[in-house]
């Protein structure tokens, strides 16, 4: 079991209502949100800015935010967080060459030098020390403008969030996040770990 037990769907009906976005996004409400509502101002609040994070109001796709979400994950290390970004990264219609290869998206030729330039900004920026510094800076802006950084960075700080919430709490991971994980990243060693279920 998780450090603590997610609750039913159904506990908190303000939670459930904004959970259906994760309908679209996931096919499922993931349990770190059922865990989360224990205090539901928690889950509601996440919710919202997951929501507002994940808006497009500039050229960074949804597809690439969620690509964005699982190299930042793979970073800090969470299971959880990599196969929910990259089954993300899916039905938001990543292209499969760069699903299958996402492990070498710096010498790829599915991934273009903007996409580069935003997955390294992923990287660097979850790393402890942070790495991102001018060279990084300086390749961003040959491809992205202030707006879409801020989306970038805004994806990269709320996977920082919950790469802590779920790595900590040994969020139990969904069957299909399990699927996703195992298609996608099986090739180079993905296992569940803590995350099935029997952590604590």
């Amino acid at each position: 079991m998780a450090l603590v037990n997610p609750l039913s769907a159904e506990h908190d009906l303000e939670t459930q209502e904004l959970a259906k976005f994760f309908n679209e996004t996931l096919g499922f409400c993931p349990n770190s949100v059922l865990t989360m509502q224990h205090r539901p101002a928690i889950s509601m609040a996440f919710i919202n800015l997951n929501k507002a994070v994940m808006a497009n109001e500039g050229r960074v796709t949804s597809a690439l935010k969620r690509m964005i979400a699982w190299v930042s994950s793979n970073a800090t290390g969470c299971r959880y967080c990599q196969a929910h970004a990259i089954r993300a990264a899916e039905r938001y219609g990543a292209e499969q060459e760069q699903l299958d290869n996402i492990w070498e998206y710096k010498t790829h030729a599915a991934f273009s030098e903007a996409e580069r330039a935003a997955l390294d900004f992923s990287l660097a920026a979850s790393q402890i020390p942070n790495a991102v510094n001018a060279e990084i800076k300086e390749r961003l802006y040959q491809h992205w403008d202030e707006g879409e950084i801020v989306e970038m960075l805004g994806v990269i700080s709320l996977f920082g969030y919950l790469n802590r919430w779920n790595d900590s709490m040994g969020t139990t991971m969904e069957s299909g996040a399990i699927e996703s994980g195992n298609q996608f990243l099986g090739k180079h060693g993905f296992v569940v770990g803590k995350h099935d279920g029997s952590l604590y």
